[in-house]
């Protein structure tokens, strides 16, 4: 009698290594297709992050579950789909592998001469004759939701979770379509920390935003999602 054996789950370091080099990817393709393409393309970027988020989920879901953003990783533990303790862990690879990401970005744009970082590091901005704040502040916790909604839905447990990868790609990809415009689009404060590092002083100054709307984003899907489909998952 054929014994059945049970691959074992990955350990914490296996799985914060995953979400450190998706991160990377996700910010290295996504950044990188709007800082190096000579007139900004909406369509082109918007889906660049869409197929780094694609990629990076049928490459490391199976290890981490490809959260690559630290307002994924907490409204899915507001969602008690994650555990609260794993959060700083995997929040801190996130932030780790974007920084790594924006830092190559960097060195690999000053090699074309004349380039200045200040303005052209694909950060995230309002104001300055662009859009306010609070408009601002209202779109990046509203996508984020929406975000955290698929995502949610995409991974429940009744859902065909072979493509959930793709509808995540795709509603990341549709995001973006709508936010660029806007403030660049985040939904992600570790793609707006990777790159604001290096973006000069006013997107620093700005990049608490992209770090606080996608949170509150996040949470409220969280602690809604299942009161509002009918599921407990």
């Amino acid at each position: 009698m054929s014994e059945l054996i049970e691959t074992p789950e990955p350990g914490l370091n296996a799985r914060v290594g995953a979400e450190m080099l998706g991160t990377f990817w996700l910010v290295f393709g996504g950044c990188g297709s709007a800082i190096f393409a000579g007139t900004v393309d909406r369509v082109g970027v918007a889906v660049a992050f869409g197929l780094t988020v694609l990629t990076g989920a049928y490459a490391f879901g199976h290890i981490s579950g490809a959260h690559f953003n630290p307002a994924v990783t907490i409204g899915l533990a507001a969602a008690k789909r994650f555990t609260w303790k794993d959060v700083p862990s995997y929040v801190i690879a996130q932030v780790i592998g974007a920084t790594l990401a924006g830092l190559v970005l960097l060195v690999v744009a000053k090699g074309q001469s004349g380039f200045t970082a200040s303005g052209h590091m694909a950060t995230n901005f309002y104001g300055d004759g662009g859009y306010s704040l609070w408009a601002v502040l209202l779109v990046e916790i509203v996508l984020t939701a929406i975000f955290l909604y698929v995502i949610l839905g995409a991974t429940a447990r009744t859902a065909h979770v072979g493509f959930a990868g793709l509808a995540i790609g795709l509603c990341l990809t549709l995001i973006h379509l709508v936010a660029i415009p806007i403030d660049g689009t985040s939904v992600n404060p570790a793609r707006s920390l990777g790159v604001a590092w290096f973006g000069g002083g006013h997107a620093m100054a700005q990049v608490w935003l992209f770090i606080v709307a996608p949170v509150i984003g996040a949470v409220i899907a969280g602690v809604t999602h299942a009161a509002i489909v009918g599921e407990a998952d």
